[in-house]
């Protein structure tokens, strides 16, 4: 025990001189809003409404410049995700071009494929992995200290983001800026994507920006972690085993030596 508490204090104060003497980690961007999702916390699990519809934000407004090239068409129909029809996810797939890989031309694609690569002049990097690229990120010197405390991640920096447009635009060498309070050094290449009434959910949900940025935040968790509830099961289930195992080895422990408790043998 007193090895223990001396490895603890050392660890502790290692990690607090590591805050003070590390400013070099400290996440340049500025403000990012914390949102209760409800896939946060050990039983958070995914609004699968929540989802779809930030399917349809990607699918209209930004698959245009942002690919997802993690993203298989199949795991749309994922149970645990959007829990799209298998036979819809086919037909969308099919409405989509890929090269294939065993004759180098074009073909409708099919639901084992993966959402295409968008390349070209101007185009937004890939956001497969954007939510979770971008978790380690807040908090004190970017340490994560508000990912772990307070739930917030890569969803809060993709919403802050989208919603974080002052309205400035300035020129620099041919290109143009926006101001935005969240991104790092206060502007962003890329103009304000969304807007009020930007599209028509199909459930009818009023599409703010903050809804539409929401939904589309939640959506790319999705694709980041798309196995993230059974992955909560399992860990959840394997608590449980743990502690009925620590119990059993404590009990036995106790019945194996409470016989020798208390006595010394005189050598």
């Amino acid at each position: 025990m007193k090895n223990f508490l001396i490895s603890a204090i050392s660890a502790l104060t290692i990690g607090a001189a590591g805050l003070v003497a590390a400013p070099a980690l400290a996440s340049e961007g500025g403000h990012v809003e914390n949102i209760d999702f409800s896939f946060e916390g050990p039983f958070g699990t995914y609004d699968q409404q929540q989802l779809r519809r930030g399917f349809q934000v990607y699918r209209e407004v930004c698959s245009s410049c942002h690919g997802l090239k993690f993203v298989a068409y199949r795991s749309l129909a994922d149970g645990d995700g959007l829990g799209m029809d298998p036979a819809w996810v086919r037909a969308y797939a099919a409405e989509h071009d890929v090269i294939d890989k065993e004759t180098g031309e074009d073909r409708p694609a099919k639901e084992t494929d993966h959402f295409a690569t968008v390349t070209g002049e101007g185009m937004g990097p890939d956001l497969s992995l954007m939510a979770k690229a971008r978790a380690g990120f807040h908090g004190p010197y970017g340490l994560g200290i508000n990912q772990f405390f307070k739930g917030m991640g890569g969803p809060e920096y993709i919403y802050s983001i989208l919603t974080g447009y002052d309205g400035e635009e300035k020129e620099e060498a041919g290109s143009y800026f926006y101001g935005n309070h969240t991104f790092a050094g206060g502007w962003i290449a890329m103009p304000p994507p969304l807007s009020d009434e930007l599209i028509e959910y199909e459930d009818g949900t009023p599409a703010t920006v903050h809804q539409m940025a929401e939904d589309v935040s939640a959506y790319l968790m999705w694709t980041a972690e798309p196995k993230l509830q059974p992955r909560k099961r399992w860990g959840f289930v394997a608590v449980l085993l743990l502690v009925v195992l620590s119990s059993l080895l404590y009990l036995t422990n106790k019945k194996l030596w409470a016989p020798h408790k208390g006595k010394h043998v005189n050598l």
